[in-house]
């Protein structure tokens, strides 16, 4: 498990998700910063979308990043055509493996599909190109037929086989058993790429990755399709948090990161967002408050400044005595209990007309009039 691989979509699934368009400029600051904080591959686009995409691609590519860069592509040979045209060396094909999509897009005819995996990935392999073949709707595919999909694109001469919960509809239970079967029958690497529908894509990829798979899809704050991707900010710090694995990633920019992606895609991110969000390291509750003034670890599973954050000590409705003491003393401010309670009163009263934790200046205006 301590070669797994980070392959961050951010600039393909990510720019997926209804809404986002980066714009040419946005797609080289992500793809530098992915690579500057050590992600070792970058899915960077689909090349068959044409002459804007082509140019963002080819742009990227001749950037010269560390980070190994690979395009998505479908079965199709024009697809793969065009990658290479953008100067891509490592292309992803992707073909439907559930009876659901084969029949909704391929009538049915599964042969079909296997046979233009098979003609797309002898070409590719023909022009010297590494080939990831992915299943989409893997989570959803007869396991036998799954795995005789991937028995065969590896058989071809594929690199690696991406499972794909498409759909999002895994629990990390069941995707720890279907990837294991995987795994334990291939030579060739696994990777996760997981979504987010029910809340599990980062809690599936981590699955993913305990049953043996070695690479895993990413995206910057989970951006992607519907409810987006298993972010790469929460997998970072999970694996190297509960799971012992770190990556090699400067995780002292997921922060910075964050919000490139966020101000880039016109959507900012909820308070409580895991590992990001302004309130991760935020603390107002008077229980909590105490406990961290007393030993960070107490109510902080890491250090804020792991992910560039500062812890935040705020007060609100819920602020006790020894928070309130404690911030007004780094204003010089020393009361006695009763002027203490006389100012926590005012505090929480104040809080919830506002709905919302007292700026400094705030509290400091409550001092002066109580």
């Amino acid at each position: 498990m301590d070669q797994v691989v980070i392959n961050d979509t951010t600039l393909r699934d990510g720019e997926q998700a209804a809404g986002v368009a980066f714009n040419l400029d946005e797609k080289i600051a992500i793809a530098k910063f992915l690579d500057a904080i050590g992600v070792p591959e970058i899915e960077i686009g689909i090349a068959a979308m044409g002459e804007a995409e082509q140019q963002a691609i080819a742009k990227i590519v001749d950037l010269g990043l560390q980070a190994d860069l690979l395009g998505w592509n479908r079965a199709v040979i024009s697809d793969i055509q065009a990658s290479i045209a953008c100067g891509l060396k490592r292309v992803h094909i992707s073909i439907p493996v559930s009876a659901i999509q084969i029949g909704a897009k391929f009538h049915g005819q599964w042969q079909f599909v296997l046979q233009k995996l098979k003609d797309s990935l002898s070409f590719a392999l023909d022009q010297g190109l590494f080939v990831s073949v992915g299943g989409e709707d893997s989570s959803r595919a007869d396991d036998q037929f799954l795995l005789d999909v991937v028995s065969s694109a590896q058989e071809w001469g594929a690199s690696r086989f991406r499972f794909c919960d498409t759909v999002g509809i895994l629990d990390p239970f069941t995707t720890y058993d279907k990837v294991k079967k995987l795994v334990t029958s291939l030579s060739i690497p696994v990777e996760m790429h997981t979504h987010n529908d029910f809340g599990l894509a980062t809690a599936n990829a981590l699955a993913g990755i305990q049953a043996g798979a070695l690479s895993v899809n990413t995206t910057v704050n989970g951006l992607g399709e519907r409810a987006g991707n298993a972010a790469l900010e929460e997998v970072v710090m999970a694996l190297k948090h509960i799971s012992k694995i770190d990556l090699s990633i400067d995780t002292r920019r997921l922060l910075e990161i964050s919000q490139l992606v966020a101000t880039a895609s016109g959507y900012g991110l909820p308070p409580w967002k895991a590992i990001v969000g302004e309130n991760t390291f935020a603390h107002e509750s008077g229980i909590h408050a105490h406990g961290v003034l007393q030993n960070p670890h107490t109510y902080e599973p890491f250090a804020p400044e792991e992910i560039g954050r500062e812890r935040r000590l705020v007060v609100g409705k819920h602020s006790g005595r020894h928070l309130l003491s404690n911030l007004l003393q780094q204003h010089g401010i020393i009361l006695n209990s009763e002027e203490t309670q006389s100012v926590l009163n005012a505090v929480r009263q104040e809080s919830m007309q506002k709905k919302r934790s007292l700026t400094t200046q705030e509290l400091l205006s409550l001092v002066n009039t109580n």
